[in-house]
C-alpha cells in the first residue's frame, strides 16, 4: 500500500521525497488499516458472550453513538451519530457491545444506508429481540468538500426491523426519545 501511496503523491505532482512527505505513505498505509479493520473484525468477538438475560421487554435505548466511516464512493470521510433502540426479547446485551457493532461496519467502506441496516440486522440476530431501531445522523465531506459543496447537508438514514417496523407507536417513542 506504500508504494501505491507514493504514486498517488506523485500523480497529484508531489515529491514523496520531501521531507513533509517522507514517511507520508507509511502513516497513510496505517491509517486505512485501522479505518478499514471492519473488514477483519469478528462478530462473535466483539459480542464476547455480553448477552444477558432480560428482566423485562421495555425499550433500550443508546443513542449519540460517534460515526466515523470512509465513503465507497469517493473514499472520503462521513460522521455523525448513530441511535440505536431495541426491545429485548430474551436477552440484552452489554452497552458498549452496541458501540463496538456500530464501529465494526463504520471501519468499512460504506455508504450510510448500508451500515444502518447492516447495525439493525446484525442487532436481531444476535439478541433476537421484538424489535430493534437504527437511526444515523451524518455528514458526507464528499458533500462538502468537493461537487456540490454544500456545508450544511446532513443526511439520516433509519432501519426499522421487528415492532419497530410494525407498531407506529413504537417507532414514534424511539423517534421522540432519540430527539431528546
Amino acid at each position: 500500500m506504500e508504494d501505491l501511496i507514493r504514486q498517488i503523491l506523485e500523480q497529484v505532482g508531489e515529491d514523496p521525497e520531501r521531507e513533509g512527505l517522507v514517511r507520508t505513505p507509511h502513516r497513510v498505509a496505517k491509517a486505512y488499516e485501522f479505518l478499514c479493520s471492519g473488514y477483519e473484525t469478528d462478530l462473535d468477538k466483539v459480542v464476547n458472550n455480553a448477552l444477558f438475560e432480560a428482566e423485562n421487554n421495555q425499550m433500550v435505548i443508546c443513542k449519540d453513538i460517534e460515526v466515523y466511516s470512509l465513503c465507497e464512493h469517493h473514499m472520503l470521510p462521513f460522521f455523525g451519530r448513530c441511535h440505536i433502540g431495541y426491545i429485548p426479547g430474551k436477552k440484552v446485551i452489554g452497552v458498549s457491545k452496541l458501540a463496538r457493532i456500530t464501529d465494526m461496519f463504520a471501519r468499512r467502506l460504506q455508504i450510510q444506508e448500508r451500515l444502518t441496516t447492516q447495525i439493525a440486522e446484525t442487532l436481531m440476530d444476535v439478541l433476537e429481540p421484538d424489535g430493534v431501531g437504527v437511526v444515523i445522523e451524518a455528514k458526507h465531506l464528499c458533500m462538502m468538500m468537493r461537487g456540490v459543496g454544500k456545508q450544511n447537508s446532513n443526511m439520516v438514514s433509519s432501519a426499522m426491523l421487528g415492532t419497530f417496523r410494525s407498531k407506529t407507536a413504537t417507532r414514534t417513542e424511539f423517534l421522540r426519545l432519540i430527539k431528546q
